[in-house]
């Protein structure tokens, strides 16, 4: 009876293999003619996005239209992770765009697209970065393969948002007057709020990078010592859980292209060629514990327990149009 039905196995599994044999070539026809090759001479130029429209039906006070296109990572209902970009209330999966082979024109036909976050991507320079965000703009203005495209849009509110990336390291640089005049009359009083320092250097730290979390990931109130009046020195600090939990709206940058060896820092004016894009960024701050704790080092666990981003990179190109002139700078 076994050599009987083992028989019948290998006659059917024969029988499938002599079908996909002998009609591989008509597949593979039907399945070169479903993708319409990008013409690149109509890849949208920096002068021409702005007039672009998207077949993607996109309400005007969006903050994601075709002139966005950011890029970041999703899971899916099924608990995949992909990465993507945002056009209006939808979710477009890269990793099928580029299993549709139509990111030929990017290295390694856009194979960076398939891991599950933007490191890779991010490897590579902004020649590549802005390449990338022009073709997927041709493929949500252009309706050329539009049905095959349109398959691989998700609604955002059936996808989880995630980290876009593995986070190396992270530096937080006391980079505004106002915010540091602030924290140093709250700290020290009006008299000395702004250290002299602080008008000729960068002023900044090391964050921790594990604690930088993604938008809506609840948030735990951090425990650690209170002193009222840290110049008492009569009486002792108390542990007990933060009273004083303050949010810092902030810019995060994030960095990419070719790493640079250390003792080789990379110069000012080419600074442009790392800034991968931007977020929105809360620095979560326990100030009640950090007035007692910040001296003489600076913040420690007041200030590294959290650190919130949006979960969306807009690049620099999408921005370029926002530039404004940097305010008179003394001295």
């Amino acid at each position: 009876v076994f050599s009987s039905s083992m028989q019948s196995a290998l006659f059917i599994i024969d029988s499938i293999i002599d079908q996909v044999t002998n009609n591989s070539d008509s597949f593979n026809n039907i399945l070169s003619t479903s993708v319409i090759d990008i013409n690149m001479s109509s890849i949208p130029t920096f002068e021409e996005e702005c007039k672009l429209e998207s077949w993607v039906k996109v309400s005007p006070d969006s903050h994601f239209p075709i002139q966005n296109i950011p890029f970041g990572c999703f899971e899916k209902p099924d608990g995949s992770q992909r990465i993507g970009t945002r056009i209006g209330d939808f979710v477009l999966d890269l990793y099928e765009i580029s299993k549709l082979g139509l990111f030929k024109s990017l290295p390694e036909n856009g194979k960076c697209f398939q891991s599950k976050v933007l490191n890779d991507f991010m490897g590579y320079d902004k020649p590549i970065w802005s390449k990338a965000r022009h073709i997927i703009q041709y493929l949500l203005s252009n309706t050329s393969n539009k049905s095959l495209v349109e398959k691989y849009l998700y609604d955002i509110n059936k996808v989880e948002m995630v980290l876009p990336c593995k986070i190396g390291d992270y530096t937080d640089f006391y980079s505004s007057k106002n915010h540091a005049t602030n924290v140093g009359i709250m700290f020290r009083g009006k008299e000395n709020a702004l250290k002299p320092n602080w008008l000729y250097i960068p002023i900044g730290y090391h964050g921790r990078a594990s604690s930088v979390v993604v938008s809506d990931t609840p948030v735990r109130r951090p425990y650690g010592q209170l002193k009222k009046d840290i110049n008492d020195k009569n009486t002792p600090p108390k542990f007990g859980a933060c009273q004083r939990l303050d949010i810092e709206l902030e810019v995060g940058f994030f960095y990419g292209g070719k790493s640079n060896k250390i003792g080789n820092p990379i110069r000012i004016s080419d600074s442009y060629d790392h800034i991968f894009g931007m977020v929105l960024l809360n620095d979560w701050s326990a100030r009640d514990i950090q007035k007692w704790e910040y001296i003489p080092l600076g913040p420690f666990n007041a200030k590294n327990f959290c650190s919130t981003i949006s979960p969306w990179i807009v690049t620099m190109d999408a921005l370029k149009i926002l530039k404004l002139p940097l305010p008179k700078q003394e001295p």
